[in-house]
């Protein structure tokens, strides 16, 4: 029995072991594949994953071409467009193509006897903006009628000179009690305007008439703005009933002619019955308010616009011949800003002052409300500095133009490739307001890219145009 009781022992010993061994070994074998499952197998396609989408960058970077159309490893990308970036090279040519490729000669806007030159100078931005190369003028205000400035006689030699302005109604009286602020803001408008009319056509006409025959001879339809009942919806429903063509589509294609010229009038009455006579077309946009017009620049704009939008085909529409010659000018002027040094734009600006001062003395000369007040030696004797001023001044434009033509020429048959989003990086959205503007609205504006200050490579275009001068 004892015996038998021993073996019974070692029999249950066994089994125990053997239950025990059963159970520890799916266990482990289970952890093994959940800890498999759950991190190490996600872990390694992660990884391939990354090395999949590493590759064609990489390639790419180490890919480099000696034309002008190469591009930094870094510049900016969405979507395929590139956009503009703080290490984006030839970033000043890559905008000027931008905007080369998306001007449009089929639309000119005509301007018929406008009396505010705020008015002026906002429809000549708006057209910049919206790309129309060609804007005509009838019967023009001078720019400077409203603002008129007297230069202060210090001494010039000593880089003293300031000058006075004067605020001034369209009808040429002084507006007595103008404020400093209105008019910075209007000098803020001419010089907004004079930027616009860096890179536009601009052509005056003393008569409508003469306006009128120029755009019959180049080939232009006449579309004239008019908030009679006798106009036409600037819409698509409202032109189609007016397209040429015998099918839906052939009027589709229709809707806007091959050669458009679009007149908008004085702010007060609009444009003259002789431009409404000649005109193909009179257009208006429709207003759901109890204000039955707009200010003459809005209308401008949100007429010209809606005509883009009616055919996208305007935009870009422009003759290669006519595009190279707005390059070669265009790179010219851009060339002459970065390679003048800041000497040469010191001595240039100080020879401006001093040629200022001395036609405003001719000015006073012809003046007849001055006529009688006889000129002091010292000023006759600017006069006759006046001439070798102005050659002087010439000569320095031209041995600068000249440089600038040398540099761009190759630039202008091989241009960069455009940027296809005009809109700026972050770190070069820097806004146009004083120092004292921006610490008074400092906190609203705290943390606004355009108020935030970015280091960036200021020189880049600059080195980039003397390099190839000097190579």
């Amino acid at each position: 029995l004892l015996r038998e009781d021993a073996n019974w022992k070692n029999t249950m010993s066994r089994a125990n072991s053997s239950s025990t061994a059963a159970w520890w070994i799916p266990f482990l074998s289970g952890a093994i594949t959940t800890l498999t499952t759950c991190y190490i197998l996600p872990k390694l396609l992660s990884n391939h994953q990354n090395e999949n989408n590493n590759t064609p960058s990489s390639s790419s970077s180490t890919t480099t071409t000696t034309t002008s159309r190469s591009l930094t490893t870094t510049s900016k990308k969405k979507n395929d467009i590139l956009m503009d970036s703080p290490t984006l090279d030839q970033r000043i040519l890559r905008k000027a193509e931008s905007a080369l490729q998306n001007r449009t000669s089929r639309l000119i806007i005509v301007v018929e006897r406008c009396t505010n030159d705020h008015n002026y100078s906002a429809i000549l931005r708006t057209a910049e903006a919206l790309g129309v190369q060609h804007v005509y003028i009838i019967a023009p205000q001078a720019m400077q009628k409203t603002l008129k400035g007297e230069t202060l006689e210090k001494e010039e030699e000593e880089g003293e000179g300031g000058e006075s302005k004067t605020l001034h109604r369209s009808t040429g009286q002084p507006v007595k009690k103008a404020t400093d602020a209105e008019i910075k803001d209007r000098a803020q408008h001419h010089l907004f305007a004079q930027r616009a009319l860096e890179w536009l056509s601009v052509k005056e006409f003393d008569t409508t008439k003469e306006c009128i025959d120029v755009l019959r001879s180049e080939g232009y339809q006449i579309w004239s703005t008019d908030l009679s009942q006798e106009a036409v919806c600037l819409t698509r429903d409202g032109l189609l009933p007016h397209s040429h063509g015998n099918d839906s589509e052939k009027k589709e294609e229709n809707l806007i002619p091959e050669k458009l010229a679009i007149v908008f009038g004085t702010e007060a009455v609009g444009c003259t019955t002789e431009i409404l006579t000649a005109s193909d077309k009179r257009v208006y946009l429709p207003l759901y308010g109890f204000a039955d017009s707009l200010n003459l620049s809005v209308a401008t704009a949100l007429c010209v616009h809606q005509l883009f939008i009616l055919d996208p085909t305007l935009i870009g529409a422009m003759t290669n011949e006519e595009r190279v010659s707005l390059r070669r000018k265009w790179y010219t002027k851009l060339a002459s800003q970065r390679l003048v040094t800041k000497k040469q734009k010191s001595e240039r600006s100080h020879l401006v002052r001093q040629i200022r001062v001395c036609e405003e003395v001719q000015h006073r000369q012809v003046d007849p409300t001055k006529k009688d007040i006889p000129l002091k030696p010292e000023q006759l004797a600017k006069l006759e500095k006046l001439p070798l001023l102005r050659k002087q001044l010439e000569e320095m434009d031209a041995t600068l133009e000249q440089k600038s033509a040398k540099v761009i020429e190759e630039l202008v048959h091989n241009p960069p490739q455009p940027l296809g989003d005009m809109r700026r990086a972050d770190e070069h959205r820097t806004s146009y307001v004083g120092k004292k503007t921006k610490k008074k609205h400092g906190e609203v504006w705290n943390d606004m890219p355009a108020t935030a200050y970015y280091k960036t490579q200021e020189e880049s275009s600059a080195a980039f145009f003397r390099n190839r001068l000097d190579p």
